[in-house]
């Protein structure tokens, strides 16, 4: 760790020189802002890394440093990193015994997840029996910071599991109205703050993380979010203000309800934000099935009015809850159709959507950068159709995928001209 602290302190200084933009960010009006009031406009791609064995995805495929430039050399400059509480709360695992754990967590064969973890060393050497999950996190990290590359950690899941089912115990707070183990039995209202705080204070050694996700996919089930939205107010509050407390340069990102899809009720009420002013940036997630959005009528139209009334506003300048709207999730299966290889669903919904997003020159992280998973509900090694790699994580499984986002890839809005 010592090279890692020394790398560190060679980041900070040629800052300006590796991204362009001097941090830390800000939020402004609907923008994010560099520290001289530059438009950053953030294009990332999601890593996984949440699952049970608490490491960043792909590392049995490729090298770290392999993955990393293919990253910055398909023009994104950020990746939204995934994170468990229980990785939070135990960064000092190894690991070779979050692999070995990971068998007995997901029901696999123990022999699988040790095979997996030998191919990880064979591809990154640097990986000894007593790395951490965490000095693995700290890598990609600072890698990506040197190729220009920023980071969101966004917390995925109170238990390192596949997110989400509404029966996975990961949706909604232990602690609010409504309780039932369905839904909650893994989110302990208390170490998720905890873990919260943990991941910030951390986070202040690793200058490329330049955002918090509060929470993916809060989800409410049965008599859950029945009291007005008080639980929510009054939870992100706690975290938002804890999160800043104690690393005053990330931004802090905030989704809805109803799995990221529904801001609604900042129209009547709105968050106060005043614990992280000029932090808060607001997240919405939007696929093809995503009940909030149906394409019942298969109108583009109707659906851009879905996307505007239920999270979209928060553009609008000048309301007490503008502020900054990243896509933090959106994604297609890759291969399969006759449309450039999506089916007639998939490129419907995705022709539309980055219409949507053109129009608003909004913010994105497109879901997923992997081309399989360590470990994916019960299965070991499982392939990702969604994913923008192939299963040997080597290039693009889709080479027509990135030209479909059009002009998502430029900045085409700037503060005081749009």
């Amino acid at each position: 760790m010592v090279r890692l602290t020394g790398l560190v302190a060679f980041l900070g200084f040629i800052l300006p020189l590796v991204i362009g933009q001097a941090l830390p960010l800000y939020s402004s009006s609907r923008w994010i802002l560099d520290a001289n009031g530059e438009r950053v406009k953030l294009r990332c791609v999601n890593w996984a890394a949440h699952m049970e064995t608490n490491t960043p995805e792909g590392l049995h495929r490729q090298s770290m440093d392999y993955l990393v430039s293919w990253i910055q050399r398909q023009g994104f400059n950020c990746v939204r990193l995934t994170y468990s509480i229980d990785h939070a709360l135990n960064p000092s695992a190894t690991v070779r015994d979050s692999f070995t754990k990971s068998a007995t967590d997901a029901n696999v064969p123990l022999a699988a997840m040790q095979g997996l973890y030998a191919q990880i060393q064979v591809k990154n050497p640097w990986i000894t029996n007593s790395t951490t999950t965490s000095d693995v996190f700290a890598a990609l990290i600072d890698k990506l910071f040197a190729v220009g590359v920023l980071t969101i950690l966004d917390n995925h899941t109170s238990k390192a599991t596949w997110c989400c089912n509404i029966d996975d115990g990961n949706g909604w707070w232990d602690e609010a109205f409504g309780y039932n183990s369905f839904n909650s039995r893994y989110f302990n209202t208390r170490n998720w703050l905890a873990g919260l705080q943990a991941m910030a204070a951390w986070s202040q050694s690793h200058p490329g993380v330049v955002g918090m996700s509060l929470r993916n996919e809060l989800r409410q089930f049965l008599l859950q979010d029945l009291n007005n939205r008080d639980d929510w107010y009054r939870f992100i509050k706690q975290a938002g203000d804890l999160v800043h407390a104690t690393h005053p340069d990330v931004l802090v990102i905030v989704g809805g309800p109803g799995s990221a899809t529904d801001l609604t009720h900042l129209r009547r009420r709105t968050l106060d934000t005043s614990g992280w002013k000029g932090k808060n940036v607001w997240e919405m997630h939007a696929y093809s099935f995503t009940l909030t959005f149906p394409d019942a009528f298969k109108s583009c139209d109707v659906v851009k009015v879905q996307y505007g009334f239920w999270n979209g506003f928060v553009l609008e300048q000048n309301k007490p809850y503008t502020g900054p709207l990243i896509l933090s999730e959106f994604g297609v299966g890759m291969t399969g159709g006759d449309r450039n290889g999506l089916n007639e669903q998939d490129d419907r919904y995705l022709s539309c959507l980055a219409g949507y997003m053109q129009n608003n020159d909004a913010e994105w992280a497109v879901w997923v950068l992997g081309g399989s998973y360590y470990i994916r509900q019960g299965e070991v090694d499982k392939d990702e159709g969604w994913g923008l790699l192939k299963y040997d994580w080597s290039d693009w499984r889709n080479p027509a995928f990135p030209g479909m986002l059009g002009n998502m890839w430029k900045v085409t809005q700037w503060p005081g001209k749009n």
